[in-house]
């Protein structure tokens, strides 16, 4: 019987406040893995592979440092994500990819960062303006909405009983919600704890499950609540990990 030769693919795991991502610098390349969406699918997942919320590769780009393509853990493209973000150019810099001031080509647009002793900060594409008050009925319950896109689509709800809401239940339902098709949005919901803090939890698209944070959604929650006149730049958010991601606007 002929023996199968295995591949080996380097590859690094890294977490942006409990929103982990696995790392592949393909700037050569040389990724010859079939079907990217199935790889991703499988390398993703949780207890049988390396699992993740993510996958991305770095590759060559005309008009920045590198570009990166992105998959949620599904297997499906995302334009954007903060935290992958966040990642990505701490990666890069300390590779030697880039230097500490750098950018970056997504889908989303460029992405400029800088990282200082090794924390690094992102500059996210503008995003659109919030769409106060979207009302939609599931379940018989009522949720008022504001919809905002900050490189992926996102919909927001104040809650009050944020540590017990079911986020999975509704979160599910918001993000498959007719309203939302065909692509559907990731569902935030959040608390204002006072001028400058939230607490923000996550339902997102792609992952289908709440995850620990999510970058783009803290921002569209700060942005939300700046349009309604609740906090003032900056703004804490804390996520799902007990991480804080400080978001200036």
């Amino acid at each position: 019987m002929k023996k199968s030769k295995i591949k080996e693919i380097e590859f690094y795991k890294m977490s942006g406040s409990g929103n982990d991502f696995i790392i592949i610098d393909n700037r050569n390349l040389s990724m010859n893995v079939g079907d990217l969406s199935t790889f991703v699918r499988r390398i993703c997942a949780r207890n049988i592979s390396v699992g993740a919320d993510g996958l991305l590769l770095i590759e060559p780009s005309e008009s920045a440092d590198f570009k990166w393509r992105f998959f949620n853990s599904d297997g499906s493209v995302a334009e954007m994500c903060g935290n992958a973000a966040r990642c990505v150019a701490r990666f890069a810099y300390l590779k030697g990819i880039a230097g500490k001031k750098l950018s970056f080509e997504t889908l989303a647009g460029i992405i400029s960062a800088e990282v200082n002793e090794n924390v690094p900060k992102v500059k996210l594409t503008d995003p659109s303006p919030v769409r106060l008050d979207k009302k939609i009925v599931i379940d018989g319950r009522e949720f008022v909405l504001d919809i905002i896109d900050t490189g992926v689509p996102h919909a927001v709800a104040f809650v009050d009983n944020l540590e017990s809401f079911d986020v999975f239940e509704w979160g599910r339902k918001i993000r498959r919600h007719d309203v939302f098709q065909p692509k559907g949005t990731n569902a935030n919901f959040a608390a204002v704890l006072d001028r400058h803090r939230l607490k923000v939890r996550t339902y997102e698209r792609g992952v289908e499950n709440e995850t620990l944070a999510c970058g783009t959604g803290a921002v569209a929650a700060v942005l939300s609540a700046a349009e309604r006149g609740l906090v003032n730049s900056p703004v804490d958010v804390t996520v799902r990990s007990g991480e804080v991601l400080r978001i200036h606007f």
